[in-house]
């Protein structure tokens, strides 16, 4: 869908309305070539709406790289584009923070090196103070870790890759 085409304003309206039904935060859906998230702010009564067009998997894995931390950099090792294109990369299933251990002063879950098999726990991203752990989409090891711990984490953005 080009940038300048109108949205459904019905899928907008329904999606803000379960929204606010179910006191949630936020809620992002993504269809053929349009996403659309839906915000709202508790420090005021509005709903913010946004709506970005979809893009195929290696745009969305460029985009966060620039905010990336500078140790999350400096371990990537690749440019972008070749993580995206990467069947070893595991990507963030959702926008939240990236924990690499259980708790504080636990050993990390997986670390360089690391065998780990598929569905076996990586990280954990905390979204709407919800823990939610990330399993290995696949066996192998652990090559690189692309985010720091406690790091802000996007949807699609690349958190590591497992060989």
């Amino acid at each position: 869908m080009p940038k300048d085409a109108p949205a459904d304003q019905a899928l907008i309206e329904a999606i803000a309305k379960l929204l606010n039904e179910q006191n949630l935060a936020e809620i992002e859906i993504e269809r053929e070539d349009l996403r659309v998230r839906v915000t709202r702010s508790y420090a005021s009564t509005g709903v913010q709406q946004v709506m970005v067009p979809a893009a195929p998997p290696p745009v969305a894995h460029a985009a966060p790289a620039p905010t990336a931390p500078a140790g999350a950099a400096a371990r990537a090792g690749a440019p972008a584009d070749d993580l995206a294109s990467n069947p070893g990369t595991l990507t963030s299933p959702m926008v939240g923070t990236a924990y690499l251990s259980p708790e504080p002063g636990k050993p990390a879950f997986a670390a360089i090196g690391t065998r780990v098999s598929e569905g076996q726990t990586v990280l954990i991203i905390e979204a709407m103070k919800t823990m939610n752990q990330i399993p290995a989409h696949k066996s192998g090891v652990v090559t690189r870790i692309l985010v720091d711990d406690a790091a802000p984490v996007e949807y699609g953005q690349p958190l590591a890759v497992i060989e």
